[in-house]
């Protein structure tokens, strides 16, 4: 029910995702009147809920007025072991809260990170955190690296990810105190994937590391940048080819290279943010995706649940907990995610 254009977009996207996914199954949440299309789908089935969180709403509304939200009654789906994941196109701040509250933590992790996955000149780099917390301290940097390179590893298929910290400069003495912090015990540590040490922001569309490590603030600041200037060159381009006889004619001859360039800089291709942490798969779709991105999101969604990605990062976590890093931390929200691809909640 989420998202700038609700289930015109995400029906459209369960379709598909279905008719190509043939071992797949959905529960879509939500208002029955509106996903009456899919009562007699033989891999759907319809959960009812009778709100919807908007775009707009508060998130102590999502919280407490709001309880039979769609976005409520999705992710308790994923508790309640009748989903492996959770995939919502709505208000993003709404389900990071819900998403925290009825799956807790994963043990021994302090915080969730929102990843995004990034075209690049070498293929897709991870970039998280884009907007779950505005400032992280060095032990939630590194579990950000762990989690990073875990989705990485899951979704983008790298066997030994590389993983970079996102600095000022790629000196040791660079940048503030945090992440000197965290790139010198990322340095001391054996992990499951191949530390690089500082990478620059330039570094990010080079695609020189798989996954960049970076605090909420900064990784959102510079995801809308790239956003931004991704619709400027777009406009550009398209001002340019139409400016005249001959532009339009060198626009028709290069045609298919231009198509070729627009796909490989669709964010649908690589919609689908995952909130990562929890005990529990939950994707975050734009919510302006189109059907194809919202598709995306849930594909994303099973690669997840297919892997290992949850054992992944407790093995690493164990790691460095030898180390003394993790001493201390919470106790609450112990548990895993299973793997198989299986159902889904879509919201």
């Amino acid at each position: 029910m989420g998202g700038d254009h609700g289930p015109r977009v995400t029906l459209a996207a369960c379709r598909a995702f279905l008719e190509r996914h043939p071992e797949a199954s959905l529960l879509l949440v939500g208002a029955p009147d509106a996903l009456a299309g899919f009562a007699a789908h033989p891999r759907a089935r319809i959960v009812p809920a009778s709100e919807v969180v908007g775009m707009d709403d508060p998130i102590e509304i999502a919280l407490r007025k709001k309880k039979d939200s769609s976005m409520r009654v999705a992710i308790q789906q994923v508790k309640d072991g009748a989903a492996q994941a959770a995939i919502s196109a709505g208000n993003t701040g709404a389900l990071m809260a819900i998403s925290k509250l009825i799956l807790r933590m994963g043990a021994n992790l302090e915080r969730p990170a929102i990843v995004a996955s990034w075209p690049t000149m070498q293929g897709v780099s991870a970039v998280l955190d884009v907007g779950a917390n505005v400032e992280s301290d060095a032990k939630q940097l590194i579990e950000f690296a762990i989690m990073g390179a875990a989705f990485h590893h899951a979704v983008h298929g790298s066997e030994r990810p590389t993983v970079g910290l996102l600095n000022v400069g790629s000196e040791d003495q660079k940048g503030h105190e945090e992440v000197r912090e965290a790139h010198a015990i990322l340095k001391d540590t054996k992990l499951d994937f191949d530390y690089r040490g500082f990478v620059e922001g330039t570094d990010i569309a080079k695609g020189t590391v798989d996954v960049v490590v970076t605090d909420g603030f900064t990784g959102n600041v510079a995801l809308k940048t790239a956003e931004g200037l991704a619709r400027f060159f777009g406009a550009e381009i398209k001002a340019t080819l139409t400016s005249g006889p001959l532009a339009m004619l060198g626009a028709v001859i290069a045609s298919g290279a231009l198509k070729k360039m627009r796909r490989r800089l669709d964010p649908g291709r690589v919609n689908g943010g995952p909130l990562l942490g929890l005990n529990g798969i939950v994707v975050k779709s734009h919510g302006g995706a189109d059907a194809l991105g919202y598709a995306s999101a849930i594909r994303v969604a099973v690669d997840l649940a297919r892997s290992d990605f949850s054992a992944e990062i407790d093995r690493n976590l164990k790691r460095l907990t030898e180390t003394g890093l993790n001493a201390g931390a919470q106790e609450e929200g112990a548990g895993g995610v299973s793997g198989a691809e299986g159902q889904g909640a879509s919201e």
